[in-house]
């Protein structure tokens, strides 16, 4: 089992915007950075659409116009490039849907959609508690819960086991619903399952995994569906498998399908005395499987305690998205006050960075004059901030074995999450990607003395650190200007340390950091390589070396 201080769970706790009321039954998805949330509730079913701003930190609330969806829970919820598809769904205790809405997102416009029927037999019921996976061109409706009873007043619970498939069209609209004929043993009637579809690289060959829910009790099989030969199987899986759950979350990031959270039974293992799990509670164990060699790995064990509140606490019906090879988490249930006859929500916002993060790129340098310098590096993918750090060294002819003269480390600490007093909130999001880029002083009015006698050149190493990794393809820039200042003919007796005149700041991305020296110098680059920082968390570094010439 992995370390919990390895996996760095990390809590979301300045923010900007209407945040939305705690809730759960809700479903979310990503599109590039933005966390698009929809449905759920506690006191009600909520109808809004909910979107947070992954690189601002920001909640916003978009006006949405067109066929606007009543609210719904534990319904079904995909993202094909910037359309979203919600299907079915809890609309009022004991009113569950079958209908299908459209959201185009890059104008927020909702559109109710009328699939054909299938050529042969009845389209899905309305159901809630069910999954619908999007691959190519089509979505993937498996099982959920019906109401048998004609009055919604009387719930007469229905658990199914049925197979559609959704076929859409290219950029907007649907053509209609059918149903495969599949092979093999289909899995058990359940709802609150997940099912994750995935490719292995090369093979061509993609595949539905369903694993748990509930059907009566709580459910800890998996199962697998070919999608060329619409053949069901069950994998057999090492390692050691989750607890029996539902209302669970499962994300796909590379080869692996992480499974958080969830209703779990009380009694743990021994819940197999008894074919109704009476007694269930929420938990925060969290495992992936290895989906190309079916291997189970538990993160987070069930039995785990955590003292510190260092990752998120217990819950059910949460969601769960990947951005990049970040999974992010919001809200839930907990618990249960049988007094108030409701649900204990929390209202938390946490991510985990899945994988170590790439390298930065080689920092370029783009404008140097004589009292500044401008460099820019690509932005790492989920970067969570960057530390530019100079060393500066004697020059050839001041080398001496003086030990005063031993270089020194100092940084400037650039943060993506820090929020400006001119943060924008997206209205819509079209095809590219925003690159505006927002310059920003951050260290300024410090000097380093110098000696007016230099001739030769020094060099000066600037290290460029990024820290654990969100999802953007600007590039990042980082401005040191050098400004003059007077300070008689005479200022030191040696070039001293560059890095007394910086200090560790924040600011936000795509801004510009500036440093003083004393002396009209110009910064000249020369070279780029990696080394290591000195903490456990993956900060992935780039050392860069600058030349000054003195004038």
């Amino acid at each position: 089992m992995a370390a919990p201080s390895l996996l760095n769970w990390r809590r979301v706790s300045s923010f900007t915007g209407p945040v939305p009321r705690a809730r759960h039954g809700h479903r979310a998805v990503a599109i590039r950075e933005l966390m698009i949330i929809f449905g759920g509730g506690n006191e009600g079913i909520a109808d809004e659409l909910h979107v947070y701003n992954t690189v601002t930190n920001q909640w916003f609330l978009p006006a949405v116009r067109g066929d606007i969806p009543p609210g719904c829970a534990a319904h079904g919820f995909v993202c094909d490039g910037t359309r979203i598809l919600v299907f079915g769904g809890m609309v009022e205790y004991g009113r569950y849907s079958n209908e299908l809405y459209e959201l185009q997102a890059s104008r927020w416009l909702w559109k109710k959609v009328r699939p054909q029927p299938p050529s042969s037999g009845l389209p899905p019921c309305p159901r809630l508690g069910h999954s619908f996976s999007l691959y190519g061109n089509k979505c993937y409706l498996f099982g959920g819960l019906a109401n048998e009873s004609e009055d919604s007043n009387n719930n007469v619970p229905r658990y199914l086991n049925d197979f559609y498939e959704l076929e859409l069209q290219h950029g907007s609209g649907v053509v209609g619903w059918s149903i495969p004929v599949t092979k093999g043993i289909v899995p058990s009637p359940r709802e609150s399952h997940t099912a994750v579809i995935y490719c292995k690289k090369d093979s061509g060959s993609p595949k539905m995994y369903v694993f748990g829910g509930m059907c009566g009790a709580r459910l800890d099989d998996l199962w697998q569906l070919e999608l060329e030969t619409m053949a069901w199987s069950k994998p057999e899986a090492k390692g050691t498998v989750p607890l029996p759950r539902s209302l669970h979350t499962a994300n796909v990031i590379g080869n692996k399908m992480y499974i958080f959270g969830g209703w779990v039974p009380h009694k743990g293992e021994n819940i197999e005395t008894s074919p109704h799990d009476c007694e269930w509670r929420c938990t925060s164990s969290f495992s992936y499987l290895n989906l190309d060699t079916a291997e189970w790995t538990t993160l987070v064990s069930d039995s785990l305690e955590d003292k510190k509140n260092s990752r998120p606490r217990p819950r059910a019906g949460h969601c769960a998205v990947a951005i990049g090879t970040r999974l992010y988490f919001w809200s839930g249930r907990d618990g249960y006050k049988k007094a108030l006859n409701s649900q204990v929500c929390c209202k938390d916002l946490w991510y985990l960075d899945t994988e170590k993060p790439p390298a930065p790129s080689q920092v370029q340098l783009i404008k140097a004059t004589t009292n500044s310098f401008h460099v820019k590096w690509d932005e790492v993918p989920t970067v969570e901030g960057y530390l530019l750090q100079l060393n500066t060294d004697l020059p050839y002819q001041a080398a001496s074995s003086d030990s005063s003269a031993a270089p020194n480390i100092q940084g400037i600490m650039m943060d993506p999450h820090r929020q400006g007093s001119n943060s924008i909130v997206p209205n819509s999001i079209d095809g590219t990607v925003n690159s505006a880029k927002t310059e920003r002083i951050a260290v300024k009015g410090t000097s380093v003395k110098n000696n007016p006698d230099i001739k030769a050149s020094t060099d000066s190493n600037a290290i460029l650190l990024s820290s654990l990794a969100t999802n953007a393809s600007n590039h990042n820039s980082c401005m040191v200007d050098i400004l003059r200042k007077n300070e008689g003919p005479h200022t030191s007796a040696n070039v001293g340390v560059l890095s007394s005149c910086l200090d560790l700041r924040t600011v936000i991305p795509e801004t510009s950091v500036s440093s003083t020296v004393s002396s009209s110098q110009t910064m000249l680059m020369k070279h780029v390589h990696c080394l290591q920082l000195r903490s456990a968390v993956w900060r992935p570094t780039l050392r860069q070396q600058f030349r000054f010439l003195q004038k």
